[in-house]
């Protein structure tokens, strides 16, 4: 081992010791590992160093004292057979000295110095006992851990210990005496303890022992002398910890003590143990103790035990009642222990422990009860041959908790039946309440939640305990197979009573498979005799009607509906051997539309028909008259189970109904129909209809057996019982007569619906309707008194609507004039009449209205007035008040009053028809009486023709002929009186004029066509005969027309205005701002789109007549536009050639207006703020809006290049910029200054921009170039000042892919801006050409020369940003024109040489381009253009490789990897390669995983350089950018290959790599430690003189002091390298 110098080995084992209390623990971790590695190779030099340390250093804090220690203890453990007896026995003496050095005890420092000694122990347990034993003197107490120590011994090397403890505990036996201190006595206790223990082992394993003749009694003497003292006076102690420890001691002694001694002692010693229980809260140990304590004596036969008994169970008992915390070990052993107690005590005193448990049962505390079931289940379950004689004494005992309230206790009562029944207890008398009891708690209701108490973790709530009967049930079913007899068939009894409803599914459950066992073991006893001697069967009878009823509600008690309908199934041949076959047909198709619903979606009504088929499927299958007899007799009988649920008792009432249709015998369907109607509780609604639907049923069958049954019943005695005399009499719970009454009307609907078609018509007067009305109407002293009792008012209609539905029935077969139709009609109305009217839901009109349908299609029909009257009912019911009648205006045609005008002008425009009829009607008649008594004197202006035509001309083409016609009647006047007023004479007729004759016959024709050109006609007129002044008032009129209610009226006020607009437009210059406001208003309230579409139509014409002031007066609205003023300039867009001068204007506009201004953002802060002037800010706005017209294509298409290069121009001079304060001061309408603040939260000059550009590439037909950029996001990027010329460069990438043909009339467009004075123009041009660049099309497009001549005039811009940018560009050549590389060679190569040296470049931005830019080039360079710059660049680029900015690291590492190409076979190149490994190889780990790839892609295609086979093919293999490395092991396996292939450059190397143990990540600190640590664990001798072991060894060490962990954990590790 010369080759590190023992001194290097001992810097370093001393450094680590230094470390080994490092404050990070993975450190101290790796630290101990290190020293352990070295310890294993060199134990005894290690082990001197770890003694020296501590000898060096008296005062060392204990933390550190105990790491070290540890690691001796680790050496030892590992390397026990190769370490030198000299230093073993050094070892001990130092670990003795080290334990005992202090007098005080000091755990953690002395518990690792006798951690140290036992693993010595484990071999030299001589020198170890020498040693101990020397402080383990006769009279003198020793020190507390050499007593710790011998009892460790004991416990790991028993074989070793057991011969010295005679001798041991014959000096320990005084020093009992002598301790006064508790820890003392504990240590001796504990001792005593483990040298018991280890006895019994030994003595249990006499066949491995070295000695075979020790025996028990060899230590009896010794033990029992301890005892005493134990017992005498240190069990008594206060200190609980000690008391404990006493009380395991006895445990394990008890075994060793004399058995007259322990007999002697019994008395004291059980009352003592269990007394500690009460001083004790831990009391696994006490049990534990006690548990070994009665087997010792159980096994030495013991008699005093019996005496003790009493105290013991009643002990024990107690321990057992306390609540187990399953979260809580200690505790649940603890109950184990005491569990073993009573095993042991029972199979010693059965019956006194029986007696004892039993007794206890009946103590109803809950708690108690708990215990005394738990300790009889594990009796029931452990001692079986002691129990068998007392199975009927634990049956009747349980008896009692059976009826505990606790569901606690009721949780351990299922356990002990659960246990009882896989014992055979269930097969003995009363073994069948047992079962009771778990069926009565799988019905068990949901719990029902009382406030919010705070919860008690043991509770058991009434879903967990019926679960776990469920489980129980299905257990005995399936496992416990002697239980199969006593459940079949008794849990039959189970189903039928109401009480255990909740449980019917498990039941079933269980009975399904002991009936499926049974079939199919054809066992005799699968079929059941209901009627044996005693049984408490239900009859197959209930049994079938029972399922069949739960099936009815499927999903009513925990989904009983499928388990029953099954079950039916599985003991089909018991109900009756007929109905197997079809039940086996039908029941599993039920089955299978059941399991497709949920309650939610199941079809209530077609579930209950298909069960009432399988109902009379199954009787006619039966087909036996005296058991459907006997089945309707059980059925009728089993009614009033199902008093609280009934909707299950009407379900049944139908199933009787079904089967008396199958009953032949008249007397006995007879007989059930009085049952019913006399046992029926009338007062439920529900009820009466189930009545009523069964007795229907069952008339389909005896139609006048039913009638006759039911006219006895109205007369019966039961009627007047219930009348009383004058009801005076009548007693609370009678029912009351009016709903017995209701009954039976209803019954008779009923009767009709399912009665015989044949049969039915003939009897619908004379007995059903005489019946019912017998009924209704009461007769007091002869006079018919009308009831007011809304059950019957309810029933009657009802009924009445059923007999309707049934006589329309048969009508289809047979004429039928339903005499009474009337009058029951006119019953029906005066029910509705006398509804109130303010009342919105009664339930009696919905059901008039029902009825009235069904009567209405009979014949004989009504007549028109009777109808009239029935639908003026019905609706005056229905609609609540009578409708309110239009006040008829008055014939009033005196004058043309403007105030009776204004009263009209309302109503004209009304939403309701007939109100716009009589007013325009009334306008017209008006206007005619003014016409005919006007008389003009001399010349005057019409002033209200305006107006009066605004208004009348839009209802010309309302949707109402009439008041289409009026209203051309009025224009017709008015032009007249206009006429008359300019002078012409009273016969005069004007052509123009008389033309509305025709156009008021056109009007005759609906069709919008026909209306508009009307509407164009009409206006025709209107303009000829119209004088200048009323025009802006007919206008103005038009445009409130637009609102009108009618869209009819609103679309022709639309049509007339812009007709009007067209023909004299011109002159209205002046009022074309407030035309457009009124538009804008107008546009704000319309929801018509053709109405919003003529409105652009308006703008449009008032555009091409006065564009300029239509411009202005746009450009100048508030910003950001709202939403009407957008739809205004998108109106402009829809005229290509005016789009197209509008476009011209703006563009010419845009690029001479100043687009920002800078200003000083406030006095506080330095430098200004770019803010935007509003002018181009609203005109960028216009062309965003104008192109989103989708009609502006062709214009765009004109001026492409040209707006492209204005809006990216816009788009730079926007990034940054702020919207001015006063945004709108210079806007033209005053009122509209405030906008949304909303709006302007959003509104961003920059957004804008980007919006327009974007519209104007859709808008171009450039979906390809626009949908790369909306999924990267690049127009986001656009409008940030960071990465905005990312975003531009998108663009340019988009437009160079999908848009190329259209790039030189761009590029052309966009030159003059390079040399523009905003420098963020400059930039985002630059930006566009340099990704351009990117991309062949240039070639292609012959605009490469230009691009490029640009970019080299910008490589000395002033700006940084575009001299970046410029380089950008410059390297892109290499990507999109590789093939002119070498055209440029010269340029591009001093470019990036220049711009590598960049010295005004503070983020290094433009050097980083500058070497991505020399990387891509260096691909397609000839080696002659390179061939001589290599070296040079390679020294230029190796400062960056340590830079501190990520980027320069990544790129400068790519560069050196691009140039190894033009380096092959150049020695010079090969030495500047093997500088730069270590670096290359550290920055490996670099903390960005980019320079990481970077590493792996350079030192890959450097490979070859190196000069290796075996590292060029490791790095090949290994290196792959998107793989994961396993760092260490491949720092591990270059080392070797350097060690081979360049032996000579190993002190290069290593000298390197120890100058990355200052660099700047600790990252690379961290691998640096590595590479050195692999590197000397791969060193073979001859090669150590290359290495400066020196230098190593310092650098590590100063690595261990590291500040960060992960240093020091590598330094640690390489540390271990040293052997």
């Amino acid at each position: 081992m010369g080759v590190i110098e023992e001194t290097d080995v001992e810097q370093v084992t001393l450094a680590l010791l230094d470390a080994a209390n490092d404050r990070d623990p993975v450190v101290q971790e790796q630290v101990r590992k290190s020293i352990l590695t070295l310890g294993k190779q060199q134990p005894d030099k290690v082990l001197s160093m770890c003694q020296d340390y501590l000898l060096k250093h008296p005062k060392l804090v204990v933390g550190h004292r105990v790491v070290v220690l540890q690691t001796i203890e680790l050496v030892v453990k590992s390397r026990i057979d190769d370490i030198s007896y000299p230093k073993i026995k050094n070892v001990i003496q130092l670990a003795s000295d080290e334990m005992t050095k202090s007098k005080d005890v000091v755990p953690e420092w002395q518990q690792a110095a006798s951690n140290i000694l036992v693993a010595v122990g484990n071999k030299y347990i001589n020198d170890i006992m020498e040693e101990i034993l020397g402080k383990f003197q006769p009279g003198v107490l020793p020190h507390f851990f050499v007593v710790q120590t011998l009892a460790n011994l004991s416990d790991s090397n028993v074989y070793g210990m057991v011969p010295f403890l005679n001798a041991i505990m014959g000096t320990m036996l005084p020093m009992l005496g002598m301790a006064k201190q508790d820890n003392m006595k504990w240590v001796f206790s504990s001792a005593l303890c483990r040298f018991s223990e280890s006895i019994l082992e030994y003595l249990a394993n006499l066949d491995k022992a070295p000695d075979p003749t020790v025996r028990k009694d060899t230590f009896s003497s010794e033990i029992y002398s301890a005892y005493d003292i134990l017992f005498s006076s240190w069990v008594q102690s206060r200190e609980p910890k000690l008391r404990l420890t006493v009380a395991e001691a006895f445990g394990s002694m008890s075994h060793l003590m004399a058995h007259d001694k322990l007999e002697e002692q019994l008395p004291k010693l059980l009352p003592t143990i269990l007394g500690l229980y009460k001083k004790n809260t831990e009391h696994y140990i006490i049990s534990k103790s006690l548990c070994q304590v009665l087997e010792a004596s159980v096994n030495m036969g013991s008699r005093v035990l019996e005496t003790q008994i009493d105290g013991l169970l009643l002990a024990l008992h107690q321990q057992i009642c306390s609540p187990v915390d399953f979260s809580n070990p200690p505790t649940v052993k603890n109950h184990n222990e005491v569990l073993r107690c009573f095993s042991i005590l029972a199979n010693t005193f059965p019956d006194r422990l029986m007696v004892f448990v039993l007794q206890r049962l009946e103590n109803s505390n809950e708690r108690n009860r708990m215990g005394s079931l738990a300790v009889l289940r594990h009796l029931i379950n452990s001692s079986t041959s002691t129990m068998e004689t007392k199975k009927l004494l634990i049956l009747a005992s349980i008896r009692q908790p059976l009826a505990d309230h606790s569901n606690k206790v009721k949780k351990s009562v299922v356990q002990v039946i659960s246990a009882m029944a896989h014992h055979g207890y269930l097969e003995m008398d009363g073994g069948d309440l047992l079962v009771r009891f778990i069926i009565q708690h799988c019905a068990l209701p949901d719990t029902y939640n009382r406030g919010q108490r705070p919860p008690d973790p043991e509770e058991v709530t009434n879903e967990a305990l019926r679960s776990m009967c469920d489980n129980t049930l299905h257990l005995f079913t399936t496992t416990v197979g002697r239980l199969t007899d006593v459940l079949w068939p008794m849990l039959l009894c189970y189903l039928t009573p109401n009480q255990y409803a909740n449980a019917t599914t498990p039941l079933c459950k269980s009975l399904i498979l002991l009936a499926n066992k049974k079939r199919a073991a054809h066992e005799p006893n699968f079929t059941i005799d209901f009627s044996a001697q005693g049984s408490s069967l239900p009859t197959q009878y209930i049994l079938m009607i029972r399922l069949l009823v739960n099936a009815s509600f499927p999903f009513h008690c925990r989904g009983h509906g499928a388990p029953s309908l099954s079950l039916l199934n599985a003991i089909s041949p018991n109900i009756h051997p007929k109905a197997e076959l079809l039940w086996d047909k039908e029941i599993p198709k039920l089955l299978n539309y059941l399991e497709e619903s949920t309650e939610e979606s199941l079809d209530k009504k077609k579930w209950e028909e298909s069960l009432l088929q399988l109902l009379s499927k199954t009787l006619a299958a039966i087909d036996d008259s005296q058991w459907t007899g006997q089945l309707a007799v059980e059925a009728t009988r089993y009614l009033p189970t199902y008093n609280n649920s009934l909707d299950e008792k009407s379900f049944l009432y139908r199933c009787v109904g079904v089967i008396l249709q199958q009953c032949y015998n008249k007397e006995l369907v007879r007989k059930q129909l009085q049952e019913i109607l006399i046992s029926a509780r009338h007062n439920d609604a529900i009820e009466r209809t189930g009545v009523a639907m069964g007795i229907g049923l069952c008339a389909s069958s005896h139609l006048d057996g039913t009638l006759e049954k039911l006219e006895e019943f109205g007369k019966s005695d039961a009627f007047r019982k219930a009348s009383g005399i004058f009801g005076l009499l009548k007693d609370k719970n009678d029912v009351d007569v009016e709903k017995m009454k209701s009954t039976l009307i209803l019954c008779y609907g009923y009767v009709a619906m399912h009665a015989p078609e044949d049969q039915l018509l003939t009897r619908i007067d004379s007995v059903i309707l005489q019946n019912i009305s017998k009924q209704f109407n009461t007769k007091v002293l002869g006079i018919k008194v009308e009831t007011k009792d809304l059950t019957m008012k309810l029933s009657l209609i009802h009924s009445i609507g059923l007999i309707a539905k049934a006589i329309s029935t048969c009508v289809c077969k047979q004429g039928f004039l339903f005499s009474r139709k009337q009058e029951l009609m006119g019953v029906m109305m005066d029910f509705i009449k006398a509804e109130p009217a303010d009342v919105m839901r009664t339930p009696i009109r919905y059901l008039v209205l029902t009825t009235c349908a069904n009567l209405i299609n009979l014949d004989p029909p009504l007549t028109e007035n009777e109808s009239f009257d029935l639908l003026k009912t019905c609706l005056n019911g229905v609609y609540g008040l009578p409708t309110a009648d239009t006040p008829d205006k008055g014939k009033d045609e005196e004058a043309l009053d403007p105030q009776q005008r204004e009263h009209i002008e309302s109503w004209l425009s009304s939403g309701q028809e007939h109100e716009r009829e009589r007013a325009v009607k009334t306008t017209a008649e008006l206007l005619q009486f003014y016409l005919d008594n006007l008389s003009v004197k001399n010349l005057v202006t019409f002033h209200n023709l305006g107006a009066l035509l605004g208004r009348l001309a839009p209802r010309c083409s309302d949707p109402n002929p009439e008041v289409r016609r009026a209203a051309i009647d009025c224009i017709y006047s008015l032009m007249y009186i206009q006429l008359r007023y300019e002078g012409f004479s009273l016969d005069y007729k004007d052509d123009s004029v008389e033309n509305l004759l025709d156009v008021r016959e056109k009007l005759n024709n609906p069709d919008h066509s026909v209306l508009y050109k009307t509407c164009s006609e009409l206006t025709k007129v209107i303009s000829k005969r119209l004088p200048q002044q009323q025009l802006s008032t007919l206008l103005f009129m038009l445009f409130d027309g637009l609102v009108d209610s009618q869209s009819n009226c609103s679309r022709a006020s639309s049509v007339i205005l812009n007709t009007l607009l067209k023909n004299r437009g011109s002159g209205l210059q002046d009022l074309v701002p407030e035309m457009l406001e009124v538009l804008h208003c107008r546009l704000q309230v319309i929801g018509e789109e053709q109405v919003k579409m003529a409105i652009c139509q308006s703008i449009l014409i008032l555009a091409t007549q006065h564009l300029q002031t239509v411009i202005n007066t746009l450009v100048a609205y508030p910003l950001p536009y709202d939403s009407w003023s957008c739809e205004m300039w998108m109106a402009l867009g829809a005229d290509s050639t005016l789009a197209l001068q509008i476009m011209e204007l703006i563009i010419e506009k845009l690029n001479v207006m100043v687009p920002y201004a800078d200003k000083k953002e406030s006095m506080l802060r330095p430098g200004l703020t770019k803010v935007a002037t509003s002018h181009p800010l609203a005109m960028t706005c216009a062309l965003r809006e104008m192109m989103l017209n989708g009609q502006s294509a062709d214009a765009v298409a004109a001026v492409f290049p040209k707006l492209f290069s204005a809006l990216l121009v816009r788009l730079g001079s926007s990034v940054g910029v702020q919207l001015p304060k006063d945004l709108n001061s210079n806007s033209i309408i005053s009122d509209r200054k405030t906008t949304n603040k909303n709006s302007v939260a959003n509104f961003d000059v920059c957004g804008v921009a980007v919006e327009a550009l974007r519209i104007l590439l859709a808008r171009a037909q450039l979906d390809a170039v626009v949908k790369p950029l909306d999924q990267e996001g690049a127009w986001d990027k656009m409008k940030d000042p960071q990465q905005h010329t990312t975003g531009v460069s998108m663009l340019s990438r988009a437009m160079a892919k999908h848009a190329g043909p259209r790039l030189p009339a761009i590029v052309e467009s966009l030159c003059p801006s390079l040399s523009n004075i905003y420098e963020c123009q400059r930039i985002t041009v630059t930006a566009f050409f340099s990704e351009l660049l990117n991309h062949h099309v240039v070639t292609e497009l012959m605009i490469l020369d230009m691009l490029m001549n640009n970019m080299m005039e910008r490589i000395t811009d002033s700006c940084g940003n575009v001299r970046m940018l410029a380089v950008r560009g410059l390297g892109n050549i290499a990507v999109g024109s590789p093939e002119k590389v070498n055209k440029y060679a010269k340029e591009l190569l001093a470019a990036m040489s220049s711009g590598m040296e960049e010295k005004d470049d503070p983020g290094k931005h433009i050097t980083l381009e500058a070497m991505s830019g020399m990387s891509k080039i260096l691909l397609y360079l000839d080696q002659k253009n390179v061939h001589l710059l290599v070296v040079y660049i390679f020294m230029k680029i190796k400062p960056f490789l340590e830079n501190e900015n990520d980027d320069i690291r990544c790129a400068s590492i790519m560069l050196m990897g691009h140039l190894s190409k033009f380096g092959s076979g150049e020695p010079v190149f090969k030495d500047q390669i093997h500088n730069v490994l270590v670096s290359l190889l550290l920055h490996l780990s670099d903390p960005n995983p980019q320079v990481v790839k970077a590493c792996k892609y350079a030192m890959r295609v450097c490979a070859p350089v190196v000069g290796s086979a075996q590292i060029s093919a490791m790095f090949q293999n290994h290196l792959h950018e998107e793989k994961g490395l396993h760092y260490g092991e491949f720092i591990n396996d270059l080392t070797k290959y350097i060690i081979q292939d360049f032996p000579g450059m190993l002190n290069f190397y290593h000298i390197t790599v120890i100058q990355f143990f200052k660099s700047n990540w600790a990252e690379i600190r961290a691998g640096a430690a590595m590479f050195i640590g692999f590197l000397l664990g791969n060193l073979p001798d001859e090669h150590f003189s290359h290495i400066n072991m020196g230098s190593v060894t310092k650098g590590l060490v100063m690595l261990l002091q590291d500040p960060n962990p992960l240093v020091r954990v590598k330094a640690a590790e390489a540390m271990g390298h040293f052997h």
